[in-house]
């Protein structure tokens, strides 16, 4: 009888390649064997027998596994056969199942409420919105475009990402949504709970079109907050009072309120103002239409008054030339701070037993100069050019046609706002004495 030999290291190393695939047995465990492929690679396997039938398991590749380990592996294989069971059948199993389980462990990954919401913002919220709309979102669901990257959406924390972050999006329900409005609405912004719930609403529709979600868990939540329009108008007073505190406020929201107030532009636009929408020389604020509500390119032409704030300003080098900001990568942020700090500003300059200002918001100002321009006779054509409204004067077929850009008329109109601004602070605006001067009259020289 002729003995097969023991398969030993240098054996194995030394084993030629044929032109086909040879199988070398080893005398030591019988139904180990070498397997020699016609390009020289070579692995163990183990022969055995299940339910009558020949059955083939492949331990591993030469040399990572080794002859001492494939013997070991071989053994186990061995014995349960010998029990049974079927080690090529088992193997075969447990890596499906370790495919699952990778799959499972990525798609809840991906399930997570911070990969969703950055999904939904890349897919749907960009492509679909205007670019400051997307950004709002963005940011109520906690996510903020990089300066150097806008396709990288960080993480910034705020309600909803501290609330969810880590969670898989199936696992947030009604009564989570419910708690986090409530906590927004609870510490004094019903408003803003409004907007987070309008926010979380459009991605869990999404994620109900993508198959994500089978059920939204804002179906019947109702907004914390009515909303009626505001009317609010500040007084010629309560103006003083405004501009006075902004005064004392100081960088950067002392100058950026003035700006409100003089130009009556939107708190996002103001607050994003950059360097090179400025130029002094024509004194002219161009915002470029991705920085506006309507996305349609605006000029604001600058009063002297604007433009003796804007050149006191600090130039401070960030990411993007922004004019106000409280971080070197971004626009100027704290705006809740600093009403805050005006409201506390105001209240101390008030005589004893005067009474509060009734609440004001930064938007109030942009209110307020429509109002005002109105009071001095500004055409209410020339008011919307200013504010960049794309309705009223300017709806429908009206708007198609109608392509004058009111540029003369913006100017000398801001330039009458500011100078009673000027005289409303200086406490010289005599009420009695008002003349309502349309830009009209003063283009032809009635009043002169």
């Amino acid at each position: 009888m002729i003995l097969t030999k023991a398969l030993t290291a240098k054996r194995i190393e030394s084993a030629p390649s044929g032109p086909i695939r040879t199988e070398i047995p080893d005398g030591l465990l019988v139904g180990l064997y070498l397997v020699v492929q016609p390009s020289g690679a070579k692995s163990f396997a183990v022969r055995y027998r299940h339910a009558g039938q020949p059955r083939k398991l492949t331990l591993g590749a030469f040399p990572a596994l080794s002859l001492e380990v494939a013997r070991d592996l071989g053994g186990k294989a061995l014995r349960a056969a010998a029990e049974g069971r079927d080690p090529a059948t088992e193997k075969q199993a447990a890596k499906s199942d370790a495919k699952k389980a990778e799959a499972e462990a990525i798609r809840g990954q991906r399930d997570l409420y911070e990969n969703v919401a950055r999904e939904f913002i890349e897919r749907h919220a960009m492509k679909s919105n205007r670019p400051s709309t997307s950004r709002e979102t963005a940011r109520i669901l906690g996510l903020r475009p990089p300066p150097d990257d806008p396709s990288l959406l960080a993480d910034i924390g705020g309600d909803v990402m501290s609330a969810w972050r880590g969670r898989r999006i199936q696992d947030i329900t009604k009564r989570d949504v419910i708690a986090l409005l409530d906590s927004v609405n609870d510490r004094g912004s019903p408003i803003m709970a409004n907007r987070v719930l309008s926010a979380v609403r459009k991605l869990f529709n999404w994620c109900l079109s993508r198959d994500v979600l089978q059920v939204s868990p804002c179906t019947l939540v109702s907004p914390p907050a009515p909303e009626r329009s505001r009317d609010r108008v500040l007084s010629d007073d309560e103006l003083r009072l405004v501009w006075k505190a902004a005064e004392a406020e100081g960088w950067p929201f002392g100058p950026l309120v003035k700006l409100l107030v003089l130009t009556g532009q939107r708190v996002s636009e103001v607050g994003g103002m950059r360097w090179d929408e400025i130029n002094k020389t024509q004194k002219l604020w161009t915002l470029p239409a991705e920085r506006v509500k309507n996305g349609i390119r605006h000029e604001v032409p600058l009063p002297e008054a604007a433009i003796a704030i804007i050149s006191t300003l600090p130039h401070i080098k960030t990411t993007e030339g922004h004019v106000f900001t409280t971080r070197r990568d971004a626009a100027v942020s704290g705006f809740s701070r600093a009403k805050n700090s005006l409201d506390a500003t105001i209240a101390a300059g008030l005589p004893t037993g005067a009474t509060a200002l009734d609440h004001w918001t930064f938007h109030d100002l942009r209110r307020t100069m429509a109002s005002g321009m109105a009071r001095l006779g500004i055409q209410l054509q020339v008011i919307e050019k200013i504010l960049n409204h794309s309705s009223g004067s300017f709806r429908g077929i009206v708007g198609v046609y109608q392509r004058h850009s009111y540029s003369d008329e913006k100017r000398k109109a801001l330039e009458v706002w500011a100078a009673f601004v000027q005289s409303v602070v200086a406490d010289t605006w005599r009420r009695e004495d008002q003349q309502v001067v349309s830009i009209q009259d003063r283009r032809t020289g009635a009043h002169q």
